[in-house]
């Protein structure tokens, strides 16, 4: 047989991938067959394939961990925020739910609102199309176009809020015209109302519209939605917030089989936000409010603060901080100037007071530390101190130097009961800080009860903001002021003054204590969660009354209390006899303590009726009053005399 011989010539074209390499067979073929041409197997090195390996695996890795980051740890977020953004499908809000007064008297409405929302990405670009595109939104919703092209510019997030809260003169020319706009809409929402304004304001807050940060951080919540900022708004915002709905936009053209316009569809409905029933009376609510800015501007005082509590359960009656503001001016999205006014008012109208206030209690801490002294057996309810209007006590490192503590006036021989309704400042410097023969509580026993009381730690009300109080002794002196405690710090201590600082629900809440007996109460302002179902009112939530102490004060000792207490109106020479005209029994306690100036201080009445069968405890206190200035009695009287009178109908 005839081999015929075959030379490989070279070829203008690259070797192709698929092209076999040679193996030594064929290198010997070649060499029979005198070819001259050879080809070359090269072997990759393990080093290289590692390498490529190593790569790969360090690409994937990072690759499932984005996959899994975007799915599982940010999917939600994401979803609602492609949801919001894409063409075909727009978030509809649903109704925020509503508040209620213990007597189911309407404290909030909603009314729809229209926004118009643009992409940032359409309109960042630079062409005459986007400029007239411009020029014709602004004319229609009428505001500055540069101003307008500036907003968009500033947004940092994918879609932005150009006009919110649009007339309805401007919202039929921009329904009319959407479709000339790519890659806007319209979008329907909420304008929430606040039937009370500034009466009601520090507790039911108000809604604002959401920022870029609690955009970024929360889930299902649109570019033009609204959240609660402050008060319950915003305690209660997973409940009154609702779930969001999807439709298709106003303006997208829908088409069927047949090439028929289709309307709008709405592909998820939305479920409106749960309501909330308070314990607060909104009649109790306004008088004390009105009563109390009355009584204020009569003597020229300008800040004050209220609460009333049923001491039975905990529940919040009433809870007045003065000044306030009208959360009405957020809900349309407030202007610069209105904001410029509140937050630079001197009078705080931002402040709330009720529970946020740092105070000295004054002589308000002496049905407190009798107790105490009772308590530790210290004293007999029946021993009398002879109050002559001062104490003398020698300085505990040089006794040639002699310290005066006074009281108001003297007051004479007076027992513990005596001592409660006069408000005897030299018989508590006696069981205070201790004198004569007497033994004192001394600083660290004031404390553990004033602590028992509740005076140093939140109440846990369902309020943002709330201060948890403060009450000094030795260790916290040495460490904040470098110096030691002396004797007067403990006398100082013993009357209200010093350091300690409280606030008007802390004191609220700790007479509910001696008025019912020694239970310590959370305070509760929404009594319970309904859910919004038309004509059904099914309870999602109720809240029952919480212990938060009980059996730390024998109810024999608060009895002692508590008759001193209604000494002090009964009794010709108690301090709030004002009170013994109400058509109930009143039971009560004044105090007066120092801030610093030497005509002006801080006023509290504390009072608890009927006084055989507590249901109601109102305190009021006045900030700042020139002298003494009559405001918390009378306070007390206008409110509480309206309210029996409204019982008894």
């Amino acid at each position: 047989m005839m081999f015929k011989q075959y030379k490989v010539k070279n070829s203008n074209f690259d070797i192709e991938p698929h092209e076999v390499f040679l193996d030594k067979l064929a290198h010997e073929k070649e060499e029979e067959f005198g070819l001259s041409e050879i080809k070359f197997e090269v072997a990759i090195k393990a080093k290289m394939a590692y390498l490529i390996l190593g790569v790969f695996l360090i690409v994937a890795t990072g690759l499932f961990a984005k996959v899994f980051y975007f799915q599982a740890v940010n999917g939600e977020k994401l979803q609602t925020q492609a949801e919001n953004n894409r063409g075909a499908v727009n978030i509809i809000m649903p109704d925020r739910g509503i508040i209620y007064d213990k007597n189911m008297k309407q404290l909030v409405t909603n009314s729809p609102a229209y926004d118009l929302v643009c992409s940032r990405a359409r309109f960042s670009a630079s062409s005459e199309e986007i400029s007239a595109e411009i020029r014709n939104i602004a004319e229609i919703i009428a505001v500055n176009p540069d101003d307008l092209a500036n907003k968009i510019q500033s947004e940092s997030s994918s879609q932005v809020l150009v006009a919110e809260n649009i007339s309805q003169q401007n919202l039929l020319v921009l329904e009319a015209r959407i479709g000339d706009f790519e890659e806007c809409k319209i979008l329907q929402n909420t304008f929430r109302g606040y039937a009370h304004g500034p009466v009601f304001s520090q507790i039911l807050g108000y809604t604002g519209r959401i920022n870029a940060d609690e955009y970024s951080g929360l889930a299902g919540y649109s570019i033009n939605g609204y959240i609660g900022k402050t008060g319950l708004e915003k305690h209660y915002e997973a409940y009154l917030r609702g779930t969001p709905g999807q439709s298709r936009p106003k303006g997208a053209r829908l088409t069927s089989s047949k090439g028929e316009v289709v309307k709008p569809e709405i592909l998820l409905a939305p479920i409106a936000g749960n309501n909330l029933v308070l314990n607060v009376d909104a009649e109790l609510q306004s008088r004390i409010y009105n009563a109390l800015e009355e009584r204020l501007k009569d003597i020229g005082a300008k800040k004050g603060a209220a609460v009333a509590m049923d001491p039975r359960t905990g529940a919040v009656l009433a809870l007045v901080s003065y000044p306030s503001y009208d959360d009405n001016l957020f809900s349309g999205g407030i202007s610069q100037d209105n904001y410029n006014k509140i937050i630079n008012d001197p009078s705080q109208p931002f402040f709330n007071r009720a529970i946020s206030a740092k105070y000295p209690t004054g002589s308000t801490i002496k049905p407190f530390e009798a107790a105490a002294a009772l308590q530790e057996k210290i004293i007999s309810p029946d021993k009398k101190i002879n109050d002559i209007g001062y104490i003398l006590v020698p300085s505990q490192y040089d006794p040639s130097v002699v310290y005066r503590y006074g009281g108001v006036t003297p007051h004479g021989w007076v027992d513990m009961k005596e001592a409660i309704a006069v408000s005897s400042n030299i018989y508590f410097y006696t069981i205070g800080g201790g004198y004569g023969d007497q033994q004192g509580l001394g600083p660290t026993r004031i404390k553990k009860y004033l602590s028992l009381f509740g005076w140093d730690q939140k109440t846990g009300i369902d309020l943002p903001g709330e201060f948890s109080g403060f009450i000094p002794d030795p260790a916290w002196k040495k460490s904040a002021k470098g110096a030691s405690w002396t004797d007067g710090d403990t006398y100082n201590l013993s009357i209200g003054q010093s350091d300690l600082q409280t606030t008007p629900l802390q004191v609220a809440m700790a007479y509910s204590a001696i008025a019912n007996g020694g239970i310590l109460y959370k305070p509760q302002i929404v009594n319970k969660i309904v859910a919004n179902t038309g004509n059904s009112q099914e309870t999602i939530q109720q809240y029952n009354p919480e212990v938060i102490r009980s059996n730390f004060i024998d109810k024999e000792n608060l009895d002692i209390v508590r008759q001193g207490m209604r000494d002090g109106v009964t009794e010709s020479y108690g301090l709030s006899r004002s009170l013994n005209n109400l058509p109930v029994s009143v039971a009560a306690k004044t105090g007066t303590a120092e801030i610093g100036y030497q005509t002006k201080f801080n006023l509290w009445s504390a009072v608890f009726a009927p006084y055989e069968n507590p249901e109601i405890v109102l305190v009021v206190t006045a900030e700042e009053v020139q002298a003494l200035g009559a405001v918390t009695l009378p306070v007390a009287h206008d409110v509480l005399q309206w309210y029996f009178d409204e019982k008894s109908r």
